[in-house]
């Protein structure tokens, strides 16, 4: 890794306006230089204690985890920037760039970008100089916050060329400058390397502790906050377009988190069919399902992910009522059936068990329930093709790099947060059902906490049984609009 690789230039556009000799050196003068008022975060002591349980899994070895630089989005213009997943919850920096190095000896440096000089052109001149994007951290400042010793990113070529290849792992994918600087070819030694840091700091995250679980039900609160938003301006006599629906919901995960956790689906008729339906390009329609798949992500990365199916006129018919009562039935058997040491393959057979049964009483099973559950078969999975839920936490797709036997094969534990979404999806297409159920999908997704009594929802303030839908919805329309 070359150290110009790193140093900080004037990043310009083809637009920009000539800097005059006069107009560069007038810039440079001037400026008070004050210092920030910081304080010790109080998560801090979370993240040192996760980073001294990775370090204690690799005794004798150096860890290198990168959060990734800015993503262009085009041309000159690039996403808003979140950190890598596993460095956040490893340090708690949110800056775009920085690169966490965990020594041996339990030492751990944190090497970022720092406040640009005022003799210097960056600070006005670049795109991402402080007079363009804000003010940054002093090195000081930072390693005050996040007590975490800080230096230079600048110096950060140096400390890579001095580790040791093979006794070093990396967190690879997020920055291939980093990847290419520590290890310049793979091997299938340094690949097992590297995806061992990536397994034991999933398998760290599948328990949550206090100040995680704050944060998780913070985004949960909002995400309540925000279906309520999006109800209050869903009119049961008239169509509205579903990214109306989808902004609403948004400008709720930008005031009260950091953003959206995932890319909203809100699948208004036939779209509910479509699981990952994010193009919300339909409308609503009187006597139609609307299924919305959203969540808040909070400001200390930590999402929600709630799915609820609504009733746009505000009252199921018949047929959609039977449809979406198997799937709470589903949700509500896997729900009772999580506790500590309950394999997740059973949280998925039990939900999948009632849907099965319930296709059965739809008529649309060409099989009987068991032969429909057999592994040989598994036709019921036409109408309803995902698991019952995933881990979460500072992803919505939490501790994904985990090893199956301690996930997908593994048993629930304490402080385990996880989803439970089953959901029925009959496609507009399907010549297998009765025409009366094509085009009909629901799902119902909620948030739960693993504890010693069993189960605990924690986005038990959106309403699931059918009728509470329908009341809590005729609430919120009653209700002023209420915007944050």
């Amino acid at each position: 890794m070359d150290k110009e690789a790193v140093k900080a230039e004037a990043r310009t556009e083809s637009h920009d306006p000539d800097y005059p000799e006069a107009l560069l050196a007038f810039m440079k003068t001037g400026w008070r230089d004050g210092s920030l008022d910081v304080q010790p975060r109080p998560e801090a002591t979370h993240h040192a204690r996760r980073r001294a349980a990775v370090s204690a899994a690799f005794p004798g070895e150096t860890l290198v985890i990168p959060t990734g630089p800015e993503k262009v989005r085009a041309n000159d213009t690039g996403y808003h920037f979140r950190p890598g997943s596993d460095f956040a919850y490893l340090t708690g920096d949110h800056d775009p760039g920085s690169v966490l190095l965990m020594h041996p000896d339990g030492d751990a440096v944190l090497y970022t970008r720092h406040r640009a000089p005022r003799d210097t052109d960056e600070f006005f001149r670049s795109r991402d100089g402080e007079l363009w994007v804000g003010r940054r951290h002093t090195l000081a400042e930072k390693s005050t916050e996040l007590g975490l010793r800080t230096a230079p990113l600048t110096d950060l070529p140096a400390a890579l060329a001095a580790c040791a290849p093979a006794r070093t792992r990396v967190l690879r994918g997020l920055d291939t400058t980093v990847d290419t600087a520590v290890r310049p070819y793979d091997t299938d030694e340094a690949g097992a390397r590297d995806r061992g840091l990536a397994e034991v700091i999933a398998e760290l995250k599948l328990v949550k502790d206090e100040w995680e679980l704050a944060q998780l039900q913070d985004a949960i609160d909002a995400t309540v906050r925000g279906f309520e938003d999006v109800a209050r301006v869903l009119p049961a006599d008239r169509s509205v377009p579903e990214r109306l629906l989808e902004g609403i919901f948004g400008l709720r995960a930008r005031h009260d988190g950091n953003d959206v956790g995932y890319n909203s689906i809100v699948g208004a008729g036939a779209n509910a069919t479509v699981l990952h339906w994010v193009r919300n390009t339909g409308v609503t329609r009187p006597g139609e399902l609307l299924l919305m798949d959203m969540g808040v992500e909070n400001r200390h990365l930590y999402t929600a992910d709630v799915t609820r199916t609504v009733p746009v006129s505000g009252a199921f018919s018949p047929l959609q009522k039977q449809v979406y009562d198997i799937v709470y039935a589903s949700q509500q058997a896997g729900i009772d059936v999580i506790k500590p040491g309950v394999k997740f393959r059973e949280v998925h057979q039990t939900c999948m068990r009632v849907l099965a049964e319930g296709l059965a009483d739809l008529g649309v099973l060409p099989v009987s329930v068991d032969e429909a559950l057999d592994k040989e078969s598994t036709v019921y999975r036409r109408w309803t093709l995902h698991g019952f839920g995933h881990m979460l936490g500072i992803d919505v797709h939490d501790c994904a790099k985990a090893r199956k036997e301690k996930y997908r094969d593994g048993e629930l534990d304490e402080g385990y947060v996880l989803t439970v979404e089953p959901g029925l999806y009959f496609q507009p297409d399907d010549d297998l059902v009765p025409a009366e159920l094509r085009g009909i999908g629901v799902r119902i997704e909620d948030d739960v906490l693993v504890t010693p009594a069993g189960a605990v929802v924690l986005s038990a303030g959106l309403p699931r049984q059918a009728a509470e839908v329908e009341a809590w919805l005729a609430a919120q329309r009653e209700s002023a609009p209420r915007l944050p």
